[in-house]
């Protein structure tokens, strides 16, 4: 099975060069300094127009991983709907480095029936990582995008494959992203993975755009892996 291939996108230039390339999903993003935020009206807009791809929008008004403003989230979460958004990326920590389930359900509660949502890395930076993604997953999301440390994929390894054990009976799909590279990825399919999400590894930097030929690169290094 042709595992999937996610590429964070920060406007629609993004867009056009991740599908060229073939990724098979975005995750669009604002401020990627602050590690991904809720982007503008007019740029959902315009990245929607600009590609068939699914997209899946963050929703995350804040840095850090604190739902400081639920009603803001919520607002927002509406927003986004009616701008026609049917996929989103979201999930919040409380104060204690735990899943914060009541904040992250209020806000899911505004996605709507049939919405797809990725809990998002926060897991990683939870107190207790399984505990975080049991937490995570029970709150039902299709995916959970975790690296398995705070340090990236290539400290999370073994918690990767862990979780790639479970991921059927869990019923989500382990979306591997955070430092991935390409050096990591057959590793990752033989155990299991099958979704990957990049960033970096899409662009020279965080200051240039996607380009269509580094997408392709990650497309035949994940196609050409063996489960």
């Amino acid at each position: 099975m042709t595992a999937l291939l996610e590429v964070i996108a920060l406007d629609a230039e993004d867009a056009v060069a991740a599908q060229e390339g073939g990724a098979d999903r975005l995750e669009l993003v604002r401020d990627i300094a602050a590690d991904g935020l809720t982007p503008d009206a007019a740029t959902v807009r315009s990245v929607l127009s600009a590609t068939d791809l699914p997209v899946r929008v963050m929703l995350r008004e804040d840095s850090g991983y604190l739902a400081r403003d639920v009603d803001a989230l919520r607002r927002r979460a509406g927003e986004l709907r009616e701008l026609g958004v049917t996929e989103f990326v979201l999930g919040f920590l409380d104060e204690h480095g735990e899943v914060d389930v009541g904040s992250t359900r209020h806000v899911v509660a505004e996605l709507g029936d049939g919405s797809s949502w990725t809990f998002h890395r926060a897991v990683d930076h939870a107190v207790h990582y399984r505990l975080a993604w049991n937490h995570a997953v029970s709150l039902g999301p299709d995916a959970v995008l975790t690296a398995g440390h705070p340090d990236g994929v290539g400290e999370g390894l073994a918690e990767l494959h862990e979780q790639a054990a479970t991921q059927d009976i869990d019923g989500v799909v382990l979306l591997a992203g955070g430092g991935l590279r390409q050096e990591h990825v057959d590793d990752l399919r033989a155990a299991g993975v099958r979704a990957f999400h990049i960033g970096t590894g899409a662009r020279e930097d965080w200051s240039s755009p996607v380009r269509p030929d580094l997408v392709r690169r990650w497309r035949s290094t994940i196609d050409t892996a063996t489960p």
